[in-house]
């Protein structure tokens, strides 16, 4: 009774498993790009000929084993002495088989592969600069004159357990990528920080973001759709929420979001040199405060103790206001804390002060310009 309640329990254990793995696809996502098509082609044909070699020597030991068994009479050769050519022929035939086979059979298509890949020649549609930094993408449409930044958007309630998990948990931004299906776009890739990777399985595409380095590569997009994925170099604490998020829409959809792009960086621009209130400051510096910085420094400005130190009553959110804005600016060598220089507009960083400043128990009353935040740029 024992053994069967045993096996009772491991079926259902077995069961349970299968059902949590339901959702999961066992190969690749659809391709909807040359490369990620060439990619799985390799990959089956790769896959293909490694089982068949797989289950040929499989076979081939299992036969042996069974043929030449000590119950048959069969004995162990002896190898000591000089070598025979047929010793020498049983070593040198398998290694000739595994030259032909690595650099015939599996080089030449992972070559092209490789080839296709790194093919950067062919003048390009459009023009798409990555920017990583701790831990957001920065988008850059050079010919078009359009850059934006795209942060993570899941509620910290969920990624603290403290609500369900949405549909897109992790992989959800506030500002997506837009690209226009069928061209031919060059990416251009480098880093603000530490080496981070874009990547998106449908595009079959992966390249590391290098500080001081601009790397490349392509990608034509073949169906419209929403494709996601995620940065896949450890870059930090928070590289688990660095997603990517890739909207592929028609041409002309492409042509009417550049011009309402463009619209909207023209109208923010005259925007950010009024005057900003207290409460208008404060409202907008929250906002960016919950995407940019809540991680390190929480939601209560208390920070994490021996990691990120609280702002709440700190010496740099309630000192002078210069000290302040030049740490968000040039953030601080050798600690997690960034430079948000190139990453927020200087308006962002003037409301995001006057947050930090007027927030908790801070009550300093200063209200930062975005003015204020030029004039230092630059500044050490």
């Amino acid at each position: 009774m024992r053994g069967l309640k045993q096996l009772g329990l491991g079926v259902a254990g077995a069961l349970g498993s299968a059902a949590v793995l339901a959702n999961y696809s066992w190969n690749f996502p659809e391709p909807v790009t040359p490369i990620a098509h060439e990619t799985l082609h390799v990959h089956n044909l790769f896959m293909v000929i490694a089982l068949t070699l797989f289950f040929a020597v499989l076979a081939i030991m299992l036969y042996s084993f069974w043929a030449h068994r000590k119950s048959r009479g069969q004995k162990a050769a002896d190898f000591v002495g000089p070598k025979s050519r047929k010793q020498w022929a049983w070593v040198l035939l398998p290694f000739a088989c595994l030259l032909i086979l690595d650099y015939g059979v599996f080089g030449i298509p992972a070559f092209h592969a490789v080839h296709m890949y790194e093919d950067t020649r062919t003048d390009a549609d459009l023009v798409i600069k990555v920017t990583g930094s701790q831990w957001l993408w920065q988008y850059e449409y050079p010919s078009e004159g359009i850059k934006f930044n795209s942060r993570l958007v899941t509620p910290r309630a969920q990624i603290d357990n403290q609500e369900p998990k949405g549909e897109n948990y992790l992989l959800e931004v506030d500002n997506p990528l837009v690209l226009p299906v069928g061209k031919k776009i060059r990416f251009i890739t480098t880093s603000n920080d530490v080496i981070h990777s874009w990547w998106v399985p449908a595009f079959g595409v992966k390249r590391d973001a290098v500080p001081g380095f601009l790397r490349e590569f392509w990608a034509t997009i073949e169906k419209t759709g929403i494709y996601r994925g995620q940065c896949s170099e450890l870059c930090g604490k928070e590289h688990g929420f660095m997603p990517v998020v890739v909207k592929v829409v028609s041409q002309d959809e492409f042509k009417a979001w550049v011009a309402q792009k463009k619209g909207v960086v023209a109208t923010a621009g005259a925007d950010d040199s009024k005057p900003l209130t207290l409460d208008v400051a404060k409202a907008r510096g929250e906002k960016i405060y919950n995407t940019t910085c809540v991680a390190c420094h929480q939601a209560t400005g208390m920070g994490i103790a021996g990691a990120f130190p609280a702002l709440n009553g700190s010496k740099v959110a309630t000192g002078p206001v210069d000290v302040h804005i030049k740490t968000v600016l040039n953030g601080r060598p050798g600690t997690a804390m960034v430079a948000f220089g190139q990453q927020l507009s200087n308006a962002d960083i003037a409301a995001v002060i006057t947050y930090e400043r007027n927030a908790w128990d801070n009550k300093t009353g200063d209200v930062v310009q975005s003015a204020q935040v030029a004039a230092l740029k630059g500044a050490p």
